[in-house]
C-alpha cells in the first residue's frame, strides 16, 4: 500500500503545523485525517529582578513567577497603600496642606522640589506622591490623616491584613525605611485593590503634572550702599514627570503604575496592564540597575504576548481534530 505524507503550514495560524497523512487508495470521499502539532510553550524570560509575579487578573492564575514569596523591602511602592487609606478617610481633596519641617526626609536626606512652606491641595499632594513619588507630599498626606501619621500607618497595616497581605508590614508612609516589607504575592493583592480606586488609576497613569507655587527668592539690591539682601515672592510653574517611563512613552495600556527605589529594595515596579487582550498584574522587585525593572517589564510583555498566541494556536488546533 502506498502512503503519501505531507506537512502543511497554515498561514492563518502561525506557529501551528498540520500533519496530513492519508492512504491514497483508502481515502474515503477525499477526506483526510489531520493531526495538529502546536509549537512548544515559549521559554520563561531571563529577568534581572530578584522577585517577580505576573497574574492573569481575570482568573487569578499565575502566568509567571520568580521567588514570589520572598519578603523584601518595597520602597515607594508603599505609597499605594498610603493613598488608599487616605482616600478611605474621605477627607476633602480641595483642602490645603502645607509642607513643614516634619515632612523633610531625615533618614536618607533625599532631595525634594517641594520647599518647606509650600501650600498645595490634598489632590495636588496625591498627584505628586503617586506620579513623581514625592516623599514630602506623602508625609504631608499622612501627617494630615485623622489622628496624624501614626494613625495613618496603623490604618495601612490594618488594610494590608484585611487584603490578606500576611507577609507585609509598614512603618512609614513613604517607603524610605527598609522596614516597609512585603512579597510579590502580597503586592499583587495590593495592586488589584488600588486599581479599584478611580483616583489612583487616573493619577498613576498620568505622564506629566504641573503645579503653580509661590516661592520666596533672595534678591540682592546692588544699588544700595550695603548691598542688602531682600526676599521677594515669585510665582513659579513646576513640572513633574511620572517615574515610570512606560507611562510617559504611551505604548502600553496601563491601568495602574508605581515605582520604588532605595538601596535595600533595588529598583521596583508594580503595574496593572492589558497585554494581548489580557489584563495582568505585574510585580517586579529588586531589579538590577537603573533600567532593570523597565527591561524586565518589556521582556514580560513579550513573553505574555507569545504565551497568549501559543494558547490561541493550541485552541485552534484542537478545533481541527475530528
Amino acid at each position: 500500500m502506498k502512503w503519501i505524507s505531507t506537512f502543511l503550514l497554515l498561514s492563518v495560524l502561525p506557529g501551528l503545523a498540520i500533519s496530513v497523512q492519508a492512504g491514497a487508495d483508502e481515502a474515503v470521499g477525499g477526506q483526510l485525517v489531520a493531526m495538529a502539532e502546536p509549537q512548544p510553550l515559549p521559554d520563561q524570560p531571563r529577568l534581572s529582578a530578584l522577585s517577580v509575579l505576573v497574574l492573569d487578573e481575570a482568573t487569578g492564575s499565575t502566568l509567571l513567577d520568580k521567588n514570589p514569596d520572598l519578603e523584601t523591602p518595597i520602597a515607594s511602592i508603599s505609597k499605594l497603600m498610603t493613598a488608599m487609606v487616605v482616600l478611605d478617610a474621605k477627607q476633602p481633596m480641595n483642602e490645603k496642606l502645607a509642607v513643614t519641617d516634619a515632612d523633610v526626609d531625615k533618614l536618607r536626606h533625599s532631595s525634594s522640589r517641594l520647599a518647606v512652606g509650600t501650600v498645595l491641595t490634598r489632590a495636588q499632594m496625591f498627584h505628586l506622591a503617586l506620579i513623581a513619588s514625592e516623599n514630602r507630599a506623602a508625609f504631608a498626606l499622612a501627617r494630615n490623616y485623622p489622628g496624624g501619621e501614626e494613625k495613618c500607618i496603623q490604618a495601612m497595616n490594618r488594610k494590608a491584613k484585611a487584603l490578606g497581605m500576611t507577609h507585609t508590614v509598614f512603618e512609614d508612609p513613604t517607603g524610605l525605611t527598609s522596614h516597609n516589607q512585603s512579597t510579590a504575592e502580597d503586592l499583587a493583592k495590593m495592586v488589584q485593590a488600588a486599581a479599584g480606586y478611580q483616583v489612583i488609576h487616573e493619577i498613576t497613569t498620568t505622564a506629566h503634572y504641573q503645579i503653580t507655587r509661590t516661592a520666596r527668592v533672595k534678591v540682592r539690591q546692588r544699588h544700595t550702599r550695603h548691598h542688602a539682601v531682600v526676599w521677594r515672592s515669585v510665582t513659579q510653574e513646576v513640572a513633574f514627570n511620572n517615574t515610570n517611563p512606560l507611562v510617559r512613552e504611551g505604548h502600553w495600556d496601563i491601568g495602574l503604575s508605581k515605582t520604588g527605589f532605595i538601596n535595600e529594595a533595588g529598583h521596583c515596579l508594580v503595574m496593572q496592564a492589558k497585554i494581548a487582550s489580557k489584563r495582568v498584574v505585574i510585580v517586579i522587585l529588586d531589579s538590577m540597575g537603573k533600567y532593570g525593572r523597565i527591561n524586565d517589564a518589556k521582556r514580560i510583555r513579550q513573553w505574555v504576548e507569545a504565551h497568549v498566541k501559543h494558547n490561541e494556536v493550541a485552541s485552534a488546533a484542537s478545533d481541527l481534530l475530528p
